[in-house]
């Protein structure tokens, strides 16, 4: 395989790609080599290493091509507003991406070359590392991929390896009985493992015994199926050990095991495992910590853990096999219950409580669910189990426990909004709106159009938006529910503010603000204070803005809503700004910054820092300028706003103007240009076509210039209620 790294390999002198195919039974340690031979040539690839497991193999469904695309699009820097939806498309621009840089791809655990090829760079330059179970031949003919077999271990070092690991427990064992001990285990790692810890963990015990309990064992374990004849053997040997070792296991060890083949992901942590059980995390973490010591688990983190897939799928037989129907749906339905309750105290916690009040599918008394001290605790919690959740979504929906499936992206909507690229949580918020529906819930229904909504608008895809909010208004009117009426019509309000449609948006906002002052809510009358503010803002009222906002910056203070008085604030410093009082506009941003950075707010922080460099802009001190811009937009890219990135871009090309870089300032705007486009933004596009056309005429290019500058005032003929000025709201 070196040879593939040193450029001399077959594939480097017919012009392919590099590709090594590592393969080899189950249990045989593909992963591990790999794994281990990707770190130690890492260095030969500097601009970045890229791995996926593709759970090809796992009991639960494999990743999904397309999401593993966006992953990798988004780990090379690729703009967020540039990842197209679909498979192809996205394959495509992953490899333009790759092409001429050095990147090191490990795809494990893949089951078809089908989902490997979409995954293929578009460079030599490029090395890519697969492991399967299959011989991949497609990849092999098509792509020149170089086939590594990984065999089973000799006779003698699978007698070593055995030796090795019982050594400080076992001095005196037979070395024919190891002989025996490894043909039992037809020299496979994983089960040699497995049964080694066992021989070590009873020191006393002939290991004759040992071999005859082994040779006694009737494999109990049919899921696992051989793809050849060649591999009968290693089959019945994983078989006959994992069986082997979990009848050794206690009751309430085996029944810990068996549970976990129902969690929702091949990971987990000891709480979600004391879930499942009904017991306490001291009494999961003591199961877990021997299930690790047998092999059957593998410790991954502090208090976390993960199933080889064969084991996981091991343990899902093994619960279909010995656990009634109810008993696996009760322990489904406190480990879901968990995840959502658990969602809803780290929402809680992390993005306060600008959320629709929910009364949650109660959960067993016998279940504990997390608890946290403060907001980056809770958003750490979040980020760890991001994908259980999504996975606990889709399985509440398949197993018809509609209303878990609907209450957690629910419990979840500020966090997701202000955390995720617009599209992460897309099929799990489907999967709720058709899971609320066939419960005939209306109100469950109405907040997940509500948060599709806001998925689609950050998407830009207005329509579809708006449709959403409307949709949800008319519910939460025949509903008699104030709250989300205003909720959903503040929603549309911000669509129409997307839209640049001013006067539209002021209406709405009117409107949802009225009907929560007669609710007496002070978090939504500060919000919503703040959004009208905004609109007011951006109609050039700026002395009513400053008074809006004002009130609002107040009202959320004293609610103990730290973000949304960020934002608040943000837009206050740009009223200040306007008004030309630079000191205190500077000052009010730092303060939102702070608050922000405090309560871990990523949005909110990029935010801030693009009005400071607005701020350094207006007051001529480009240097500092660039700095916020430049910080703004990467942490926009992180949290999947394309629109605020590029709005970002078209600032640092005012200011690069500003210090003579005219060339720099051109490329920027066209960056922008670009992704106001994409995103048929036909307001950000016309005020960005304007900047580029002033920079080209100072750069000498008055025909191009006069070109984007027609083209800038045909689109602006569409916003006959906008004064023609310059926009920079925040969003």
């Amino acid at each position: 395989m070196d040879t593939l790294v040193e450029g001399s390999g077959a594939s480097q002198e017919s012009g392919g790609l590099r590709i090594a195919v590592v393969i080899g039974t189950a249990g045989v340690g593909k992963t591990s080599l790999a794994i281990r031979w990707a770190h130690r040539i890492k260095d030969h690839f500097p601009d970045g290493q890229l791995y996926v497991n593709l759970h090809g193999y796992d009991p639960g469904p494999s990743v999904a091509v397309t999401d593993v695309l966006g992953r990798f699009l988004r780990a090379l820097d690729v703009p967020a507003e540039r990842i197209p939806s679909d498979e192809e498309s996205r394959a495509e621009l992953f490899r333009s991406a790759t092409a001429g840089r050095y990147v090191l791809i490990v795809l494990d655990n893949a089951a078809t070359a089908r989902e490997i090829r979409p995954l293929l760079p578009g460079s030599t330059s490029c090395l890519v590392a697969i492991t399967s179970r299959t011989r991949m031949s497609g990849l092999v003919i098509r792509e020149g991929a170089h086939r590594v077999s990984v065999e089973t271990l000799s006779q003698a070092e699978s007698v070593l390896l055995l030796r090795t690991i019982i050594a400080e427990y076992r001095a005196d064992d037979d070395d024919a009985e190891l002989d025996e001990l490894a043909s039992l285990c037809a020299r496979l790692p994983l089960a040699l493992r497995i049964v080694a810890e066992r021989a070590a963990a009873r020191p006393h015990m002939p290991l004759r015994d040992l071999i005859s309990e082994l040779r006694d064992e009737s494999g109990l374990w049919d899921a696992l199926s051989a793809t050849g004849e060649e591999e009968a053997d290693e089959a019945d040997a994983v078989r006959t050990v994992f069986a082997w070792s979990y009848r050794a296991l206690t009751p309430p060890v085996a029944r810990m095991f068996r549970l976990l083949g129902l969690h929702p992901g091949s990971e987990f942590g000891v709480e979600a495992a004391a879930a499942l059980l009904a017991t306490t995390p001291v009494r999961a973490r003591r199961h877990l910590d021997g299930l690790a010591g047998a092999h059957l688990l593998e410790e991954c983190g502090h208090d976390r853990y993960q199933f080889h897939d064969l084991l996981r799928a091991y343990a899902m037989d093994q619960a279909q096999r010995e656990e009634s129907e109810e008993e696996r749906r009760a322990a489904l339905e406190r480990v879901l219950g968990w995840y959502l309750h658990s969602a809803a105290a780290a929402a809680e916690a992390g993005s306060c409580t600008y959320t629709m009040p929910l009364a949650l599918e109660p959960l067993s008394d016998r279940v504990e669910p997390m608890a946290f001290d403060d907001g980056k605790a809770a958003i750490a919690w979040y980020e760890t189990e991001r994908d259980n959740l999504t996975a606990a979504v889709r399985i509440a929906g398949v197993t018809g426990m509609d209303k878990i499936a609907w209450q957690i992206p629910a419990v979840l909507t500020m966090v997701i909004a202000d955390r995720e690229p617009a599209d992460a949580w897309l099929p799990s918020q489907r999967t709720a709106l058709e899971s609320a529906r066939r419960a005939g819930d209306p109100y469950g229904e109405a907040i997940t159009l509500d948060n599709l909504g806001i998925a689609y608008r950050h998407l830009f895809r207005l329509d579809e938006a708006a449709e959403c909010f409307e949709a949800a208004l008319r519910i939460f009117q025949d509903l008699g529910n104030t709250f989300g009426h205003a909720r959903a019509a503040n929603g549309l309000a911000v669509c129409h503010m997307f839209a640049h449609r001013l006067d539209d948006a002021g209406i709405r906002f009117e409107q949802a603000l009225e009907q929560v002052n007669e609710l007496d809510d002070p978090v939504y009358i500060g919000a919503f204070t703040r959004n009208l503010g905004w609109a007011v803002l951006e109609q050039g009222d700026l002395d009513r803005a400053e008074t809006l906002l004002s009130e609002s910056v107040a009202l959320l203070a004293g609610a103990q809503e730290p973000l949304e008085q960020a934002e608040a604030l943000t837009l206050l410093a740009g009223a200040h700004r306007r008004k030309r009082r630079f000191a205190t506009a500077k000052q009010t941003a730092e303060q939102a910054l702070a608050i922000s950075g405090e309560a871990d707010g990523k949005l909110f922080e990029s935010l801030a820092l693009l009005e400071l460099g607005r701020i350094a802009l207006a007051s001529e001190m480009g240097t500092e300028a660039l700095s916020h811009l430049q910080q703004a937009a990467v942490l926009f890219q992180r949290v999947g706003r394309p629109d605020l990135q590029a709005a970002a871009w078209e600032t640092t090309g005012e200011v690069c103007l500003l210090l003579g870089r005219v060339e720099d300032a051109i490329a920027f705007h066209r960056q922008a240009c670009s992704a106001f486009r994409s995103r048929n933004d036909r307001w950000s596009l016309a005020r960005s076509l304007r900047h580029l056309a002033v920079a080209l005429t100072r750069h000498g290019s008055p025909a191009e210039a006069q070109e984007h500058d027609s083209e800038a005032r045909r689109l602006l003929l569409a916003f006959p209620d906008s004064p023609d000025r310059e926009d920079d709201s925040s969003g």
